[in-house]
């Protein structure tokens, strides 16, 4: 058997899989995110390990055999956050997470010295880092002189499962820090941030062996000793690890809290400017881009919230066929933006509302933006080099045909729905552990899940689409304006 243990924004899901990589059982445990000011985000890195032990003991309980046998273990995890040890491994804060903005001046400085983009291939952004650390050490100096290590959110638990500081390559291509070309720590970068390789974990590549589980914490779960912990992946490459997205000319869309357009690339691509992520892939000698939005299915959740209607409901009142753009446009931006604007300080909004605009318009138009948003994604790729020409949806938000629909028509090109079965991030990182433990070869583990259905863009609604998104396009800059 082999574990895949995904640490998200809302929860930590653990997944067995057997030597077919067949799903076995899976487990979960809870996670609340911290806000205390606006734009921050934070949690206790205690809550992630309370989380795994959650979904850890749920699976000795209902698969203690199985569990028993696990030879390999593999870690996804949220991306960019900023999880400080001191010298004894103690945690000095709460982590800032990846989606807090709360450096974006500390972001627009870094970005400002031509070296960060021409090392790491990318801009500077808010949710990255390096721009958090220089947020500590600008505003609380005395936790800044006291950091030992910075670990990423995945590693950190990896610090708690094998005592060893160990990150790989896909996770810390997201830091500011990494040469990503080269798959090393930057020496130039981290004195940028007065820090230097030290303070940082030691690198792996995702598929190779990255500390073995502590003994007290194999005989708490019931399993044999010696259990190897492979590098793993950040979420996003762990998904793609998932799916098979690991060769060039292959993509996904992910329908998650974010928004993701995943492209695996078999060279180095770097295009900053389009702020299109260029990152290492959890397989040596592998890259990807992606577009990123910040708030995919958060912005149904809040309307479910504003509406006390569940994402669910809204959803169903569209019915199946796509409709038409009603002139309602919303923009996603309810946590700022990445991809293309690269923007910390915008904010959502509907324009086009009427007195007989009703609440269905409204989940429409939710829909619409954040598939309008995945476009823009896609025009980024485009102008960094890649082109696509399907994409296979993953995430929750692919659980409505109606959404799909509706991305398929925004892209127009063809939207591939996965056979029934788990292949996110957790699988991912599951096939991570299988690789490690047994040498495997990652191409042959990393297979493409078969195609269930087929999702082509509505023809007959193209002009419609086309001529809403330009209306969309046209909303960033005249509300930027007056946000200033």
């Amino acid at each position: 058997m082999y574990l895949g243990i995904d640490l998200g924004t809302s929860g930590v899901k653990a997944l067995l899989i057997d030597d077919n990589q067949k799903a076995i059982a899976t487990a979960t445990g809870s996670l609340d995110v911290s806000r205390p000011h606006p734009g921050w985000s934070e949690q206790t890195p205690a809550d992630w390990i309370r989380a795994t032990q959650d979904a850890l003991a749920a699976l000795k309980l209902s698969h203690p055999a199985e569990l028993a046998t696990v030879n390999g273990i593999g870690l996804s995890g949220q991306m960019h956050g900023a999880t400080l040890l001191d010298a004894a491994g103690k945690v000095l804060r709460p982590s800032i997470l990846w989606n807090d903005t709360r450096s974006h001046a500390e972001a627009a400085a870094l970005d400002a010295d031509p070296r960060f983009r021409g090392i790491t291939g990318n801009i500077v952004f808010p949710g990255f880092t390096a721009p958090k650390l220089a947020w500590i050490r600008n505003n609380e100096p005395d936790v800044f002189a006291k950091v030992a290590k910075v670990l990423l959110p995945k590693d950190y638990l990896r610090f708690w499962l094998t005592g060893e500081h160990i990150s790989e390559m896909s996770d810390s291509a997201g830091t500011s820090w990494l040469d990503v070309e080269r798959r090393t720590w930057s020496d130039e970068l981290l004195a940028a941030t007065e820090l230097d390789v030290d303070h940082m974990p030691s690198l792996v590549e995702g598929t190779h062996p990255a500390g073995t589980l502590k003994a007290e914490l194999a005989a708490e779960w019931g399993m044999k000793g010696n259990v190897t912990v492979a590098g793993g992946a950040g979420d996003n490459a762990a998904s793609a690890c998932g799916m098979g997205t690991v060769q060039p000319g292959h993509a996904f869309v992910s329908l998650g809290t974010s928004g993701v357009l995943f492209a695996a690339n078999g060279a180095y691509l770097p295009n900053p400017e389009s702020a299109v992520h260029t990152f290492c892939h959890a397989l040596p000698a592998t890259w990807h881009q992606m577009g990123v939005i910040l708030s995919a299915t958060d912005s149904l959740n809040w309307l479910s919230t504003i509406t006390g209607r569940s994402a669910g409901e809204l959803t169903k009142e569209l019915g199946e066929e796509l409709r038409a753009p009603t002139g309602v446009t919303f923009l996603p931006y309810l946590s700022g933006e990445r991809t293309p604007h690269n923007d910390a300080v915008i904010r959502g909004s509907f324009t086009g509302l009427a007195h007989e605009t009703g609440r269905d318009a409204l989940t429409q138009a939710v829909l619409e933006g954040v598939a309008f948003a995945v476009r823009d994604s896609m025009e980024a790729l485009r102008s960094a080099g890649t082109g696509l020409s399907r994409v296979t949806a993953i995430g929750g938000g692919s659980r409505s045909r109606y959404w799909l629909k509706a991305v398929a028509t925004a892209l127009g090109i063809p939207v591939d729905i996965p056979a029934d079965g788990d292949f996110g991030a957790a699988f991912g990182a599951a096939r991570l552990g299988l690789i490690a433990a047994e040498k495997a070869d990652p191409l042959a583990v990393c297979s493409a899940p078969p195609t269930a259905e087929t999702i082509e863009p509505d023809a007959g609604l193209s002009s419609a689409y086309h001529d809403a998104y330009r209306r969309y396009r046209a909303l960033y800059p005249a509300i930027r304006k007056v946000t200033e």
